[in-house]
């Protein structure tokens, strides 16, 4: 039986973790804090389907987009799809920079990346109850084929498939950037949909469980709104972007966009 994987360990409230112990050693990150109470998390397996059926013509269908991305191993979607499978580093609140027109870190944004750093635990976390009650294998323990984070291995195979909190997670913070970078938007949340697809390109998560994440995402961002605390952190980090000279992005974003067109 599958339990939550880093979600899980985040919902025991870890001080920090570092992804297993038997697995290579990697600096340990400290969770934050979500802005919901357990109780208040929109419950995702109510607002989600069943997970596709053996068999069904929704399985074949999700076979049919993981061979396809299967092709495009090694490709310059293949690094991008690898750099966002990062949650734990320093750089991970910097995924969407490009598609925000500036750069996003703790060092040029520390209110921003702390807000991101908050609500992808939220994001995560709401994706847990179904994980559990679906219990559904990963493309790469079905089909053997490579996947982006071999080092972690372990942990994406104690960790349910459907649906895919990387795919909230990203959604989500395309979402509330959106609400600070109203005129990037479109950008904002063309990119946070591409950052779940990207763990279809790595093998770990089928279309199915990709879209369904989008899903859980907008109910947890609807329900952010009613929260003080995420609300007091949204406009510190408003009140930062128009205080603060917006820096360029650090990363290669005519790369990125080249990558992400070509998949």
């Amino acid at each position: 039986m599958k339990h939550l994987g880093w979600i899980g360990l985040a919902a025991l409230g870890a001080a920090s973790v570092a992804v297993l112990a038997d697995e290579p050693a990697r600096p340990a990150f400290k969770i934050p804090p979500g802005y919901i109470a357990a109780e208040n998390v929109p419950d995702s397996a109510q607002l989600v389907p069943p997970a596709p059926a053996r068999k069904s013509g929704a399985e074949q269908r999700d076979k049919a987009a993981s061979k396809t991305a299967l092709a495009a191993h090694g490709t310059p979607r293949w690094t991008v799809a690898t750099s966002d499978a990062d949650l734990f580093t320093p750089k991970a609140t910097g995924a969407l920079s490009c598609a925000a027109g500036f750069d996003i870190s703790a060092q040029a944004t520390p209110a921003l990346d702390k807000l991101l750093r908050r609500v992808m635990i939220d994001f995560g976390l709401s994706t847990g109850k179904a994980k559990k009650l679906y219990n559904r294998d990963r493309p790469f323990e079905v089909n053997k084929r490579p996947m982006c984070t071999p080092e972690i291995t372990r942990m994406l195979e104690a960790d349910g498939s459907y649906p895919s909190g990387h795919s909230a997670i990203g959604y989500g913070w395309g979402m509330v950037l959106a609400q600070l970078v109203p005129d990037r938007t479109t950008q904002l949340m063309a990119r946070g949909r591409a950052f779940g697809e990207s763990r279809r390109f790595c093998n770990v998560h089928w279309q199915s469980d990709v879209e369904e994440g989008r899903v859980i995402a907008a109910a947890v961002f609807a329900r952010l709104q009613t929260e003080p605390a995420y609300q007091a952190d949204l406009q510190a980090a408003r009140d930062e972007l128009s205080k603060t000279p917006r820096q360029a992005p650090s990363r290669d974003c005519a790369a990125e966009a080249a990558a992400l067109a070509g998949g």
